[in-house]
């Protein structure tokens, strides 16, 4: 039997319990498949404490990769044998096996490993609407990116780079500047240390830049809006501080844009996620993006991964791995 890690409780990252599971055949329209690796993200740290209520016993992750086992009569989408990554509501991704939609399954180039697909293919998902769909970055455009060594700000900064823009990244260590650096950041700011408004004015000789990729939220909304140049645009794609006031909202300079949308508005239909699949697997297999993956931990010991996020002791992505 299967085993998964499940919450029968909110709680710390203590609170998983590695147990078996019963997973029955595909339903209608479903897939049964056989875990290999499971992306970590740091909303399933809210789902696991209860600031996102959820029915117990639950288990979580949003996104994984492995080897479809058998499908539901009438499902084209993928056969059994398949290599497939998928981003999926329900959640349920923290298990060896499991059932999914067929809709949301994406096979996997020959070119993309496991751990690969595991570590990028949201982050990188989301990394393409951001660059090509909310934003559309072109040569000479000048962007901040916060969190710029975390799994997407990493995506984001080489993307970026690569379509021409120079990168303006916050991160919270020396260390993590480096890595930012590395990744095509040409300017690495440490929060914790310095301001990052400052900088963007410098660089930008007092002009702002096009476009700021906010996922921090209350804490740096403020200063992100009024780094914008006229007609510049702010995506909030996250909210690792909380998310906005109204009253930040309300003061949102004019002449500027505020994007709120998410990944799941960009793949509404199949062809959307196909292609926004297809355009982050094309970049990294041309080499121009590189996925990095910071730690790897069993995904029995899916609580420690969870300590690592929330203490942002992390960088790059991190891969739980089956």
């Amino acid at each position: 039997m299967p085993k998964a890690a499940v919450l029968h409780k909110a709680g710390g990252p203590d609170s998983f319990v590695w147990e078996d599971v019963r997973v029955g055949d595909p339903g209608p329209d479903q897939v049964r498949l056989r875990t290999t690796a499971v992306g970590l993200n740091l909303v399933e740290t809210m789902f696991r404490s209860g600031a996102i209520p959820v029915t117990y016993p639950a288990i979580l992750g949003f996104e994984g990769v492995g080897i479809v086992e058998s499908v539901a009569p009438g499902v084209t989408e993928v056969k059994p044998g398949d290599r497939i990554a998928y981003v999926s509501p329900p959640i349920g991704a923290y298990a060896e096996a499991r059932l999914l939609p067929a809709a949301d399954c994406v096979p996997l180039p020959d070119g993309i490993s496991d751990e690969t697909a595991a570590a990028g293919y949201l982050k990188g998902m989301t990394a393409y609407y951001l660059v090509h769909l909310s934003t559309r970055v072109k040569p000479g455009d000048v962007v901040l990116v916060h969190a710029a060594a975390g799994g997407v700000g990493l995506l984001l900064c080489q993307w970026a780079k690569h379509l021409g823009a120079t990168v303006i990244g916050t991160v919270g260590s020396d260390e993590k500047a480096a890595l930012a650096r590395a990744h095509g950041c040409d300017h690495a700011v440490v929060y914790t240390r310095d301001d990052f408004l400052p900088v963007v004015r410098d660089v930008t000789n007092g002009r702002g830049v096009r476009a700021v990729y906010e996922s921090v939220g209350r804490d740096t909304f403020d200063r992100s809006a009024a780094s914008l140049a006229l007609e510049g645009i702010l995506v909030a794609y996250g909210a690792a501080s909380g998310q906005r006031t109204p009253e930040q909202t309300a003061k949102f300079p004019t002449a500027r844009y505020l994007i709120g949308a998410t990944l799941q508005d960009y793949t509404a239909t199949r062809a959307e996620l196909l292609a926004a699949a297809s355009g982050f697997f094309d970049v990294v297999a041309s080499g121009a993006v590189r996925v990095t993956i910071g730690q790897k931990v069993p995904l029995r010991n899916v609580g420690e991964a969870h300590a690592a996020l929330e203490s942002r002791r992390t960088t790059g992505s991190t891969v739980l791995t089956v």
